[in-house]
C-alpha cells in the first residue's frame, strides 16, 4: 500500500462516519412526532410536550450544523497537510521527540477547543438559554474552559510524555508499560474522582441531617450498604436538569445527589433513584466496568504498538519524518470503526446493567417511586419519549424511559 492509498481510506473512514452518524439522527428526528405510549402520556402537559418537540428539533439542527463544521474542518486540515504544517512548527521549538508531541498536540487540541468555542457557547448561552435549563454564567463558562486546558495540559501532558518515553526506550514493547499506567491511572481516577476532580469544577457538601438523610441511612442499613458519604453537589451552577451518581469504592465510595434532583423530586423517589445507584455497586457494576476499560485500552494499545512504527502511517499525512505522535493521529482514525464496535458492547453492557440496577431498587425499595421520579426527570430535561429504535442502539447507554417502565413493571 502507498500512502495516497491510505490517505484516501482515512478520508473514507471519516466520510463514513460522518454520514451513518447524520442518518441515524434524521431517522430519530423523523420520529420526533411520533404518538407518545400510553404509558408515558402522564410525563407532559400539552405546553410541555411542544416545548420538547421545539428543542429536540432545535438541538438536532443545531447538531447537524456543528457536525458538518467539524467535518469540513477535518477534511481542510487533512488534504491541505495541516498536520505536517502543525508538526513543522513544533519542530521548530525542540528537538527532543517527547516535547514535539506535546506541542504539537497542545496546539491541535488548543486550535479545536477555540475553534469549536462559537458552537459551545450558542448551545449553552442560546438553546439552553432559551428553554430555561442553562444556569451558568459567562465568568463560569470562562473558569471552567481554563480549569479544563490546565487538567488537559498537566494530566494529558503528563500521561503522553510518559507513554512516547516509553515508546523511545521500549520500541514496540512500549504497550505493556503504557497499559500498566493507564490501568494505575484509572483505577486512581476511579476510587478518588469525588475528592481530586469534582471539586476543581463544583462545590459538594454533606447531604444535612433530615428526613431526608434518615431514610437515605435506613435503607442503606437494610441492604447492608455502608456509607458513610452522601454528598449533594451544586449542579445547578450550570443547569436545572437534575442527575446522581455513584463513585469511588472502598473506603472512599460515595453517593452523591444533585441539589437539582433534591428539588426536583420527592423524598421516596430520591431514595429510589439512590437504590439504583446502590444496585449497581452491589451488582458489581462499577468493577466490571473498570475492568472492560481496561481491557479493551491493553487491546487498542497493543494493535498500536503493531503499527505506530510504520512510515507510511506518517508518509499518509504529508510528514516525511516518522513519529510517535503523526502516527498516533493515524491510527485513531483507521482504529475508530473498531472503536466504534467496541462503543456498541459498553452501551449494550450499559443497558443491561441498567435494568439491573433498576430491579434492584424495585425490589430493595419502592419501583413505583423509581417509576415515577423516572418520569419527572424525563419531564425536567424534557427528553426524547419516542426515539428510534437504531439510534437507541448506537448511541443509548441508558435504556429509553418506555423501557425502564415496562422492566419495572415486568411488562416486557
Amino acid at each position: 500500500m502507498n500512502p495516497e492509498t491510505l490517505f484516501y481510506i482515512i478520508v473514507i473512514i471519516i466520510l463514513i462516519d460522518f454520514i451513518v452518524d447524520k442518518f441515524l439522527d434524521a431517522l430519530n428526528a423523523r420520529h420526533f412526532n411520533d404518538p407518545v405510549p400510553v404509558e408515558l402520556q402522564d410525563v407532559y402537559e400539552d405546553v410541555e410536550f411542544q416545548k420538547s418537540q421545539r428543542y429536540k428539533k432545535e438541538r438536532y439542527k443545531f447538531g447537524l450544523v456543528s457536525c458538518t463544521f467539524s467535518l469540513l474542518l477535518m477534511l481542510g486540515f487533512l488534504f491541505f497537510e495541516g498536520f505536517a504544517w502543525v508538526d513543522s512548527i513544533a519542530r521548530g521549538f525542540a528537538e527532543n521527540e517527547i516535547i514535539i508531541a506535546l506541542i504539537f498536540f497542545g496546539i491541535i487540541m488548543l486550535a479545536s477547543d477555540i475553534l469549536s468555542l462559537p458552537f459551545s457557547w450558542y448551545s449553552t448561552f442560546v438553546i439552553e438559554e432559551k428553554y430555561g435549563f442553562n444556569k451558568t454564567t459567562a465568568k463560569t463558562f470562562i473558569l471552567d474552559k481554563l480549569k479544563s486546558w490546565g487538567l488537559m495540559i498537566l494530566v494529558g501532558g503528563g500521561i503522553l510524555a510518559l507513554i512516547v518515553w516509553f515508546y523511545q526506550f521500549a520500541g514496540e514493547n512500549f504497550w505493556w508499560y503504557a497499559w500498566v499506567l493507564v490501568t494505575v491511572f484509572s483505577v486512581f481516577v476511579n476510587m478518588f474522582y469525588a475528592k481530586l476532580i469534582v471539586p476543581i469544577f463544583n462545590k459538594q457538601s454533606p447531604l444535612p441531617e433530615g428526613p431526608l438523610r434518615s431514610k437515605i441511612e435506613t435503607y442503606a442499613g437494610k441492604v447492608g450498604f455502608k456509607l458513610d458519604n452522601i454528598f449533594v453537589i451544586d449542579g445547578s451552577k450550570r443547569s436545572t436538569k437534575a442527575n446522581a451518581y455513584f463513585s469511588g469504592f472502598g473506603k472512599e465510595k460515595r453517593i452523591t445527589l444533585y441539589d437539582t434532583l433534591i428539588n426536583d423530586l420527592e423524598e421516596e423517589e430520591i431514595v429510589s433513584v439512590l437504590a439504583h445507584e446502590v444496585g449497581h455497586y452491589k451488582k458489581k457494576h462499577v468493577f466490571i466496568n473498570l475492568a472492560a476499560a481496561i481491557i479493551t485500552t491493553g487491546f487498542t494499545l497493543w494493535l498500536l504498538s503493531l503499527f505506530i512504527g510504520n512510515p507510511l502511517f506518517s508518509l499518509a499525512l504529508g510528514v516525511e519524518e516518522p513519529s510517535f505522535h503523526i502516527g498516533l493521529i493515524t491510527f485513531g482514525i483507521l482504529y475508530s470503526p473498531i472503536s466504534e464496535l467496541t462503543g456498541l458492547l459498553m452501551n449494550y453492557l450499559s443497558r443491561k446493567f441498567e435494568y439491573q440496577a433498576d430491579n434492584y431498587a424495585k425490589n430493595t425499595y419502592n419501583g413505583e417511586a423509581l417509576i415515577s421520579g423516572l418520569k419527572k426527570l424525563s419531564k425536567t430535561s424534557l427528553s426524547n419519549l419516542t426515539p428510534h429504535k437504531a439510534y437507541v442502539f448506537v448511541h443509548y447507554s441508558h435504556p429509553t424511559l418506555l423501557q425502564r417502565y415496562k422492566n419495572i413493571r415486568k411488562l416486557r
